[in-house]
């Protein structure tokens, strides 16, 4: 649930009520492609430029938060409630073993170049997921076994076993909806049945929507929409107040907030994001999980909280686990304890022979200021830390994510429900490996769906219990908009920033 903030006297106090508010944003918006005038304009600005518009082969949150929603839509949709609704299939029926899915598919949608979207192109794009794919989501696709065209707006999607978590996957990024004649350009001009279409995209600055002339549902309450992106929170907060965007979505430095003048809106909504502390698990100090677990006990997660968030944010007592998922519990699996930290780096053999470790900081505004508050907290048990600067998203998805060339690193994941990405897969970045998780994550999907959130649970404290990576909180999505902006949905619930329902009002 989102919260509207307002500032008195210097003081932030959060009410649940939300503020409305008449007045318009004064001047035009601008991109860094010429300027954009009108009533039915929207300019968001945030952070965290994409380097490629091709979330199929790139990883990271920033590509499929400008589309997903905007441009590509799947077979369901996942509402604001975390609810598996209809959006490109009407209707679907499971059979009794849950094994078999059929879909009956909306009729007269159109792609954004004319092609038709049909149970054709519904496998299509099902089927590239597993054969065309390298982002690592894509292992969310894996339980499929075989889609099968029924007729031409019936399609049946049949999994090598029950899955619990393969439909409301299906409502994140792994089923977008694409066009096979669009496969070839999709870094540089993504093809979907969404509200948007990319006009323009300015490589690290900004993209450009018009709303699609043939959309199958409601025009959006924007024609033109752009996204810009800022190099930290000043500059972001700057261009609010300068009418270049008529609102900043995730805004990075809660600290600002105070020096904002009162007519712009303040929201603070829930996400899936964890700001996972991640340690490689492959490489010295870090294979040994005695090392991570004093990191874990030697992190001040609540100093972090209030030192780079101003106090927003949740600890999830270190865990992944958003508080709106069913197997979040509040467990402080690591409380603060810096004197235990110190007995695990001995008992280790941890000194300063060998106590030399470095963190790969990408540059966004808020890892930045973390990282200067865990150089401070790891020295203190007994690390001697250096900090390297790596550039975001094409040095730190190469380096960190990729070559896996690193042994720390802190970076916010943002995908829903990603446990199993995260520390099912021995080969992923973090490097985590345990049989024993990753059977619980197998029961967790395929058994009885009444185990489920008992399985999650198990699958949970095998991972704090080996410590194969920290989360330093719950982060929180800080919205803030211009009067006479609506429309906003500020609780982030899959991967998505949806432009089509912000409008704001004329001058």
């Amino acid at each position: 649930m989102s919260r509207t903030v307002r500032r008195w006297g210097g003081r932030v106090v959060a009410v649940l009520s939300a503020i409305t508010l008449t007045a318009c944003n004064a001047g035009s918006t601008a991109t860094s492609i010429g300027r954009i005038s009108g009533p039915e304009t929207i300019v968001v600005g945030t952070t965290a430029a994409p380097a490629s518009l091709d979330f199929t082969t790139t990883g990271g949150a920033a590509i499929p938060q400008a589309l997903m929603s905007n441009v590509y839509e799947g077979l369901v949709h996942i509402d604001a409630d975390g609810e598996i609704i209809p959006q490109l299939a009407t209707s679907w029926e499971v059979s009794a073993d849950g094994r078999e899915y059929t879909f009956q598919l909306r009729e007269e949608v159109t792609f954004s170049n004319g092609d038709p979207f049909n149970a054709d192109s519904a496998k299509f794009s099902i089927d590239h997921v597993q054969s065309g794919w390298s982002n690592g989501l894509a292992a969310q696709m894996d339980v499929v076994a075989d889609t099968e065209v029924l007729d031409e707006f019936t399609l049946q999607v049949t999994l090598s076993e029950p899955s619990n978590n393969w439909l409301w996957s299906m409502g994140t990024l792994i089923g977008a909806m694409m066009t096979p004649s669009g496969i070839d350009t999709l870094a540089t001009d993504p093809i979907g049945t969404g509200p948007y279409t990319v006009v323009q995209w300015a490589v690290a600055e900004s993209i450009t929507f018009q709303a699609n002339p043939d959309y199958w549902g409601d025009p959006p309450a924007s024609d033109t929409a752009a996204i810009r992106y800022f190099a930290d929170a000043t500059a972001t907060t700057n261009a609010l107040q300068s009418g270049d965007v008529d609102l900043v979505w995730a805004m990075p430095a809660p600290e600002l907030l105070d020096n904002l003048p009162e007519q712009y809106r303040v929201e603070v909504g829930t996400t899936n994001g964890e700001l996972l502390l991640s340690m490689n698990n492959n490489v010295a100090p870090f294979d040994d999980p005695r090392v991570r677990q004093a990191v874990m006990y030697g992190v001040d997660r609540q100093a972090i909280i209030d030192l780079v968030y101003e106090g927003y944010g949740t600890d999830t007592g270190g865990a992944p686990v958003p508080p709106t998922d069913p197997w979040f519990e509040g467990t402080d699996f690591y409380p603060f304890d810096p004197e235990r930290a110190r007995q695990l780096l001995a008992e280790a053999g941890i000194d300063e022979s060998n106590n030399q470790v470095t963190i790969s900081v990408p540059t966004l505004p808020y890892a930045e200021a973390t990282a200067e508050v865990l150089y401070s907290q790891l020295r203190d048990i007994g690390f001697e830390v250096r900090l390297k600067s790596t550039e975001f998203p094409a040095v730190w998805l190469a380096e960190v994510m990729g070559d896996q060339n690193y042994q720390m690193s802190l970076i916010a994941h943002v995908e829903a429900r990603d446990i199993p990405v995260l520390f099912g897969n021995p080969d992923y970045y973090l490097g985590f490996d345990s049989a024993e998780v990753r059977e619980e994550l197998a029961l967790a999907a395929s058994g009885p769906l009444s185990d489920q959130e008992a399985h999650m649970h198990a699958a949970v404290a095998g991972i704090m219990a080996q410590a194969g990576a920290g989360t330093l909180l719950n982060v929180p999505n800080i919205v803030l908009s211009s009067p006479g902006i609506s429309g906003v949905q500020a609780d982030v619930v899959t991967d998505a920033l949806p432009l089509a329902g912000i409008s704001k009002a004329e001058d």
